[in-house]
């Protein structure tokens, strides 16, 4: 069983472009996974169209994980995305996330909340934006 993390499965949806969508999100995610941001559910088509979005706006950043925290199939952390959008703008965003793993160690549910640190106001929906 190999343990994914949050810096590994974001820099493999949104940072690492040899890799599809479906490939990234296959490796860190269930296929039943879903997720809730800023209290709106997501399926996970809905969140791998989220991420093929994404894909259009982001040109690089990276992901820095202040504290992470496993216990079992629970898992917790608070990371900052740091984002360099297509059009040179910043963005920052604070997540604070609590999740379930299945028994392979991938991402079944993920609930966060997001708290916008730097970035334009219409960038505040970034974290939920399709």
């Amino acid at each position: 069983m190999s343990r994914t993390d949050i810096r590994t499965a974001l820099t493999d949806l949104l940072l690492t472009p040899g890799l599809t969508v479906e490939e990234a999100a296959g490796r860190h995610f269930t296929p039943d996974y879903r997720q809730r941001t800023d209290g709106d559910w997501a399926d996970r088509a809905a969140f791998l169209d989220h991420i093929a979005h994404l894909r259009t706006v982001v040109d690089g950043g990276r992901i820095e994980v202040h504290e992470e925290l496993r216990d079992g199939t629970r898992y917790a952390d608070r990371h900052t995305v740091h984002i360099t959008k297509k059009d040179g703008s910043a963005v920052a965003m604070e997540v604070y996330l609590f999740a379930e793993l299945a028994a392979d160690g991938r991402f079944r549910r993920i609930e966060e909340t997001t708290l916008m640190l730097q970035g334009a106001e219409d960038d505040r929906t970034l974290g939920s934006a399709r």
